[in-house]
């Protein structure tokens, strides 16, 4: 991470006002005036990143319980903001909490409180305060103004972990998207001493007026176009994944979403069910991009298995809009195994995290499958499972519930479909065909009257194959 130094330019700005002095990459972490700057929140950095890693910056948290909360759930959601802090390269040197019925428009905790981070932000040097919710531009600046340092919400942090991990070139397209929506409305000039209008004549308001754009209007137009033209990068991206899809319904290929918090084991489990080779690390926002395989389930059934991106509380909606292309594989999925880490604190505040998402992107009504991983670390394991009927236990690094999840996985399936048995005549082909695209053909061979075929088929697939269908013997297990 680095610093940087205003501009030499007046700041006149009142409080509630947007604009203020944009700033350029140090090195350093302290400006000739004294002040702290970090690169964490500076939007001009050359990396595209929100964080430049070349020291680790000195950061505050702040939280602010507002109703209907309490100040455990305030104290979670920084401990959690900590280890994100982390991940994105620095170190926390103290937290600040405020009880409040509802957040300051200014400087959305109220001003004793403000003079009072100042004061600890100056104790301890921090170079970056960084709140867990969601600041206005006016507040950031408003913060950035009172406290004498760079002040940025956790939506930063999130976007500054997933710009440094995104390897894909969707990915990559996606998350500067989301990052550049985000700092559209934080844009700030550089004032009268970059502005490409002509002085008018005397000061103060005449002297902005006149032929040409300011820099921020320059600075705004340049964002918007590079928007534009990544938004319709991933319209053609997006078309593509829908033909993937349109190829894979045709083929009848059930579909399995991993699901969960982020660093709750989904990519070690895809890998020890699929022999997959997904980046594992035991961070945060390890792995952002898709990665789908071949399943082989107990009964003889293929289905496709897709690790999705992690979720956690409080996700920017800037990152769940940009990255809905690839989000859609749960809504469109089969079914979701929805990986929970057993070890974790509060298992059951991370599962309404997630769940939450997947209401957004329309995946709430997708069947699902619980999967209480770290089985090996975390004595509560089985109990937690115990207590959510029909989910399973497992330790996706050591291999333990495996069998019983794989098991789980294909009568989960199967509970959506019937087998039927079918007599097809030996000249239609068609029909043949039609059972392979609508059902699993579960075995075929040569009768004398034709051909014999046991396949599972869902209920309009097998209406419309009524005539072909034999009935089973009494007792025969569909």
């Amino acid at each position: 991470m680095t610093g940087a130094e205003p501009e030499d330019t007046e700041d006149t700005e009142e409080m509630g006002e947007t604009e203020g002095a944009e700033k350029t990459v140090r090195t350093d972490r302290t400006d000739d005036d004294g002040s702290h700057r970090g690169a964490l929140g500076e939007f001009g950095t050359t990396s595209g990143a929100f964080i430049e890693r070349t020291f680790r910056e000195k950061i505050l948290l702040v939280g602010v319980t507002l109703p209907p909360h309490t100040d455990d759930d305030t104290e979670a959601g920084l401990d959690e903001l900590e280890l994100l802090v982390d991940t994105a390269g620095a170190d926390v040197v103290g937290r600040v909490v405020q009880r409040r019925d509802r957040p300051e428009p200014a400087t959305y905790i109220g001003k004793g409180k403000v003079e009072e981070l100042r004061a600890l932000a100056e104790a301890v040097d921090c170079d970056t305060v960084v709140f867990d919710d969601e600041l206005s531009p006016a507040q950031q600046g408003n913060l950035e103004k009172a406290l004498g340092r760079t002040a940025i919400d956790r939506t930063a942090v999130i976007l500054d972990i997933f710009a440094q991990n995104a390897s894909s070139q969707e990915g990559k397209a996606q998350v500067e998207l989301a990052m550049h929506r985000y700092r559209l409305p934080r844009l700030r000039g550089k004032g009268g001493s970059l502005s490409q209008q002509a002085g008018g004549a005397g000061g103060g308001l005449g002297a902005r007026r006149g032929p040409g754009e300011t820099q921020l209007e320059v600075d705004r137009r340049r964002v918007l176009r590079r928007v534009h033209k990544l938004e319709a990068d991933l319209k053609d991206i997006a078309a593509h994944r829908v033909t993937q899809r349109k190829a894979r319904k045709r083929s009848r290929t059930r579909l399995v979403a991993l699901v969960g918090y982020t660093n709750a084991g989904k990519s070690t489990l895809l890998n020890r069910l699929t022999g997959a080779d997904v980046l594992v690390q035991d961070r945060l926002f390890a792995t952002l991009d898709a990665t789908t395989r071949r399943l082989d389930l107990p009964g003889g059934e293929t289905v496709l298995a897709t690790d999705t991106v992690g979720f956690v509380r409080k996700l920017p909606h800037h990152l769940v809009e940009a990255f809905r292309s690839t989000l859609d594989v749960a809504a469109e999925a089969d079914m979701l195994v929805h990986v929970v880490d057993a070890s974790s604190p509060d298992p059951d505040a991370q599962m309404e995290a997630v769940r939450d998402v997947l209401g957004t992107i329309g995946a709430g009504e997708v069947p699902e499958l619980l999967c209480f991983n770290k089985v090996d670390v975390a004595p509560d394991a089985k109990r937690l499972a115990d207590r959510h009927p029909g989910s399973v236990a497992v330790s996706a690094g050591t291999g333990e519930g495996i069998d019983a999840l794989l098991d789980a996985i294909a009568e989960r399936l199967r509970a959506g479909t019937v087998a039927y048995d079918l007599l097809v005549p030996f000249d239609r082909g068609d029909v043949l065909a039609e059972i392979h695209r609508e059902g699993e053909v579960l075995s075929e061979e040569a009768g004398a009257d034709g051909m014999q075929v046991t396949a599972r088929l869902e209920p309009s697939g097998a209406a419309r194959l009524e005539r072909f269908v034999i009935p089973r013997a009494a007792g025969t297990p569909r």
